[in-house]
């Protein structure tokens, strides 16, 4: 039977288990995973999501290209529909397509430095934007496979 790329039992079993140590798996899983991964070789999340910018990364990013805060917003981002900055459109503007290198990599925006957020603590909180992120970047997917045999081997 192939498996369910969505892992849809896995987050159905942790959601109703609410295991006590859901974090501490979640960060085993994301650093034996991120010791083997190349972000490099797949920039799905640079081609298909936009980060959420908050004031200091706009501001951070702003002053790197010499821009007043104004000028850097009307050109690159946008205000969603609950007030977030975001860009306008996929893929990244910063996104060099040709290796899938950022080219504001030391002065990303802090949703960036955290994607794909598989090592926080509360992930309870945030199984909704994993399964999302799972169907976008394979390291989450790689790190699911680890929850599924954690998760769905046990009683």
């Amino acid at each position: 039977m192939p498996k369910d790329p969505s892992f849809k039992k896995v987050f159905q079993k942790i959601i109703a288990k609410k295991p006590k140590d859901l974090d501490k798996q979640f960060g085993e899983a994301h650093e034996e995973v991120f010791e083997q991964m190349d972000c490099l070789t797949c920039g799905n999340c640079c081609k298909t999501t936009s980060p959420m910018w908050n004031e200091t990364d706009i501001q951070r990013v702003a002053h790197l290209f010499k821009m007043k805060v104004s000028a850097f917003l009307d050109t690159y981002l946008v205000q969603d529909s609950d007030g977030d900055w975001v860009y306008p459109a996929a893929p990244c503007p910063f996104l060099t397509a040709e290796d899938n290198t950022c080219q504001i990599y030391d002065h990303r925006p802090k949703a960036c430095k955290e994607y794909p957020h598989t090592n926080r603590k509360n992930m309870m909180g945030i199984m909704q934007l994993t399964a999302k992120n799972v169907l976008i970047c394979p390291a989450v997917g790689q790190i699911m496979e680890k929850l599924e045999q954690v998760y769905l081997s046990s009683k």
